[in-house]
């Protein structure tokens, strides 16, 4: 029997997928999985028997990363459960910030009770006109799942599309449609687009990213969108760029001190995956990461371990290693097996960074007694028999 804890309300749809070999529990001590939305996680105390994280959504900063992947507990992630989602968001987002939309319905709010507000509207009308998307280029910073979706879509709509990403995967490069003009350096992107939406992941090394130099760079007038993360932005740099008349409009979806109620940006409250599918398709992909971990040690979509998929299990015994990514320590392992006796059917070894992760199918149910000696060889974090 596994127990699992929500730390946020999740979808019931995805909590479906739990059969009755699952418990949820409220308390973490008890977890062995956790499932987690936004709730901050850097300062709670992690239990010895927690193995997994499940995040439902793509960002992890509310999880203590490093510390879950030195203790041997993997933290996976949804991409591109939420996409359409937040896709829809940008390209309303474009929309608003393009003809003001926002103050048109604000001036009829306001004017309600005016007899006539049929004829004042066609008079006041001139002072919310804007401009059409169509033929404009745009400019997509980071082509995820995300940017991939906002960049074809935006084609479909007329624009002409650039985008950046040193690190495109394969998948990604499939699904882009072919219209979209893949740029080698994001200083293009900067120069040559009227409109700018980001979507790359927040690292020390994206950390404001579009900052003062980077917006000195674009042209006059430029639309910037921001659905990623708001530190990737400098937002002072925005606002003085606003006033100066260099950004027409700054879209965020990250309401701060900084930018919340200030002439020219439209602040959104973090509404990008907020529909009820996103919150279904997230669940549902969270839940069945664990499942697929916690009952056959399989790593998908993890962001501090390797992925590594050995199906399911058909000898008599599977188990798991997270350990140290140094030289010699496979071959430790299985020397173990052979002093004991114990033939290896099949193995698979797979690393990230300084962590590695091993799982052995054997021919025979582990012992303990061979289950403490691979926990005591230096280097091994965890060690958990599977089956």
């Amino acid at each position: 029997m596994f127990k699992y804890l929500c730390l946020n309300p999740i979808s019931k749809v995805g909590l479906k997928g739990f059969t009755q070999e699952y418990e949820k529990t409220e308390a973490i001590d008890e977890a062995d999985g956790v499932l987690v939305r936004s709730a901050s996680m850097h300062d709670m105390e992690l239990p010895e028997n927690l193995l997994a994280v499940a995040r439902a959504g793509a960002g992890v900063n509310n999880i203590p990363l490093e510390e879950c992947a030195s203790r041997g507990i993997v933290v996976f992630n949804t991409p591109g459960a939420n996409a359409n989602g937040v896709k829809e968001m940008v390209i309303a987002g474009m929309l608003l910030a393009s003809r003001d939309i926002v103050g048109g319905i604000q001036w009829v709010k306001e004017n309600c009770g005016m007899p006539d507000i049929g004829k004042a509207a066609e008079k006041a009308k001139k002072n919310f006109a804007g401009t059409e998307i169509g033929g404009k280029k745009l400019g997509v910073i980071g082509l995820g799942a995300i940017g991939v979706k906002v960049a074809n879509t935006a084609v479909n709509m007329g624009m002409e599309v650039f985008g950046y990403d040193p690190f495109v995967s394969v998948a990604a490069a499939w699904n882009l449609s072919r219209h979209v003009k893949h740029v080698l350096n994001v200083d293009e992107i900067y120069s040559e687009c009227d409109i700018i939406t980001i979507h790359v992941p927040l690292m020390d090394s994206t950390r404001g990213m579009v900052s003062k130099a980077a917006i000195g760079k674009m042209k006059d007038g430029v639309i910037l969108l921001n659905f990623a993360r708001d530190p990737l932005v400098d937002e002072q740099a925005v606002l003085k760029a606003i006033e100066e008349g260099k950004i027409r409009r700054y879209v965020t979806d990250f309401a701060n001190p900084t930018v919340a109620g200030r002439e020219g940006c439209i602040v959104l409250p973090h509404l990008g995956a907020s529909t009820e599918e996103s919150e279904d398709n997230c669940a549902v992909m969270a839940v069945q990461e664990l499942i697929d971990y916690l009952e056959n040690g399989n790593i998908k979509n993890s962001v501090n371990f390797p992925a590594c998929d050995m199906g399911v299990c058909s000898q008599a015994g599977r188990i798991s290693i997270v350990h140290k990514n140094v030289a010699n320590m496979i071959t430790k392992f299985t020397a173990l097996f052979g002093d004991m006796g114990i033939n290896i059917s099949d193995m698979t070894n797979k690393s990230k960074g300084e962590v590695a992760y091993t799982m052995m199918d054997v021919e025979e149910r582990p012992r303990e007694e061979i289950i403490e000696k691979l926990r005591h060889i230096p280097g091994v974090f965890r060690v958990r028999v599977i089956k």
